[in-house]
């Protein structure tokens, strides 16, 4: 049975649009509890109003899935988020909602904000031309000057927004970033991270405060200097080894320049190589590729990075479907034809504890074994896919004078469903089957994610039998052994437990 992925519950909550909600929510809480801070943590009954309006984008389960793995960590290693400066000029009031409504469900954002555009523009009323070097700004005297100005404003603008909401947060300007000249002969004033402070954020979170923190740094002696707040949150990422690094943006997302359209998941183990050939990720998109992949390299698989705007962040934090462009190291696929590839002992004790069947009793991984031997035998074909540390395995077969793959098994552990790991999976069989058939229980509590990946779907008995790259749904009957047409399948569907409903989505990708 196929487990959650990134694609998971797509399109299945009515609500997409969480700030205004929220916004509303936590306005009304901050007027009973303004100010009061002295706090220890979010009201009880307060964190479980706001938990149920996550209820709005995702599944009860998945929220409180993915509550429970940031909140099993200390509060600085939940997530380090990096504001862009036109997040906070254009979308202040979005931004200080998002982060209110983490801190209400008792998480610590620690938040590393830019302000290039606003910059730029006190630059140019000042008649000082915005200079760069290899896309660095160059900072000399009265750019550092104007800088520290611009700097201070914004960060107090968020610092006040979050106030406003009656979350408390600390404005941090200088001290957690000490920093040599990255080449003073070429970029003047421009740092390069040498060490980081961490004391200085953890102590804000201790006192129960948000860490809003400008990308500043100084040297031993007390220069300040520029750094890009990129980097700044990269290094910041590399000490606290976060779950999340989150990078801000208004286009949500990192897109595919020939396509046009978003990118939901990088693995990069599996893709990067591929990724840095393809036309579009050249210039910026390539650079920015690279610094993820290095810093994600130093960091522990369990750590990724989120590409996202401020509107849709619970969304990507909280739902397994996700909104942005989430990208994770992964790991490696296979795809073997012959059981004797696969290290049997770790797939079999994989399906002994995820598989339904073999779990319960009702088969043996041996007998499965056997099986798709016999398949082989007649003249068949089977594929077993899985990834290296045998976190996640799926099972295709094709028996004799078919040209239509079955999808009989799909399995994964908690791991691989919350680092995403079986949507690369899914990659992996789509590209080598181009025509797939398989079945899902009508109870299942994922059916959107298979709604989401299936050309066309019909409801028989107990079962919903989904397919992509098939027109004629006599090849699907034919395959799985069910008689009649799509109309004598919907009829039987009538006969099943009230609440249920019948499914059927046509030709979705072929129209």
């Amino acid at each position: 049975m196929l487990r959650a992925t990134r694609i998971l519950n797509k399109g299945a909550g009515a609500i997409t649009r969480l700030p205004s909600a929220t916004t509303k929510c936590l306005q009304r809480s901050c007027i009973a509890q303004k100010r009061q801070y002295h706090q220890a943590g979010p009201d009880t009954s307060e964190k479980e109003t706001i938990v149920k309006l996550l209820y709005n984008i995702g599944s009860k389960k998945e929220v409180e899935q993915y509550l429970r793995h940031f909140s099993s960590v200390e509060s600085q290693k939940f997530a380090v988020i990096k504001v862009g400066g036109a997040v906070i000029s254009d979308d202040l009031a979005t931004l200080a909602s998002a982060l209110t409504f983490l801190n209400r469900v008792g998480l610590y954002p620690i938040v590393v904000h830019g302000a290039g555009p606003q910059l730029n523009t006190r630059l140019a009323e000042a008649n000082i031309e915005a200079r760069y070097e290899d896309g660095i700004r160059i900072t000399d005297g009265p750019t550092l000057a104007i800088a520290r100005e611009v700097f201070a404003s914004e960060n107090r603008k968020l610092v006040e927004a979050l106030e406003r909401l009656g979350t408390r947060a600390r404005p941090i300007t200088g001290g957690v970033f000490v920093a040599d000249y990255l080449d003073k002969d070429k970029y003047d004033r421009v740092g390069k991270i040498v060490k980081v402070n961490r004391e200085v954020v953890e102590s804000s979170i201790r006192a129960g405060c948000l860490p809003i923190l400008t990308s500043l740094a100084e040297t031993p002696e007390g220069q300040i200097l520029n750094v890009n707040a990129d980097i700044a949150a990269g290094e910041l990422a590399r000490v606290l080894e976060p779950l999340k690094i989150v990078y801000l943006n208004e286009k949500n997302g990192l897109y595919n320049g020939t396509t046009g359209k978003k990118i939901e998941t990088i693995h990069l183990d599996e893709e990067y190589q591929d990724l840095l050939k393809e036309p579009w990720a050249k210039d910026g998109t390539k650079l920015k590729l690279k610094e993820i992949k290095e810093l994600l390299d130093t960091l522990p698989r369990s750590s990724s990075v989120a590409i996202i705007s401020a509107e849709h962040l619970h969304k990507e934090l909280f739902t397994h479907s996700g909104a942005g462009t989430l990208i994770m190291r992964g790991h490696r696929l296979f795809c073997e034809q012959d059981l004797a590839k696969v290290d049997s002992d770790r797939l079999r004790a994989l399906f002994k504890e995820h598989d339904p069947a073999i779990a319960s009793g009702e088969t043996t991984a041996a007998s499965y074994w056997q099986e798709l031997a016999q398949i082989k035998k007649d003249g068949g074909e089977y594929w077993v896919y899985g990834d290296e540390p045998y976190q996640v395995a799926a099972v295709v077969v094709r028996k004799p004078g078919q040209d239509v793959g079955v999808l009989d098994k799909f399995i994964a552990t908690k791991s691989a469903i919350l680092n995403n790991i079986t949507d690369n999976g899914w990659k992996l069989i789509a590209r080598d089957h181009s025509k797939l058939v398989w079945r899902v229980p009508r109870g299942d509590e994922n059916l959107s994610w298979h709604f989401e990946r299936a050309d066309g779907s019909w409801a028989i008995g107990d079962e919903i039998v989904f397919w992509y790259g098939i027109k004629d749904w006599s090849e699907v009957s034919t395959i799985i052994g069910a008689t009649g047409s799509p109309a004598s399948a919907k009829a039987t569907s009538s006969s099943s437990p009230a609440g249920t409903r019948a499914y059927s989505t046509m030709a979705r990708r072929m129209a």
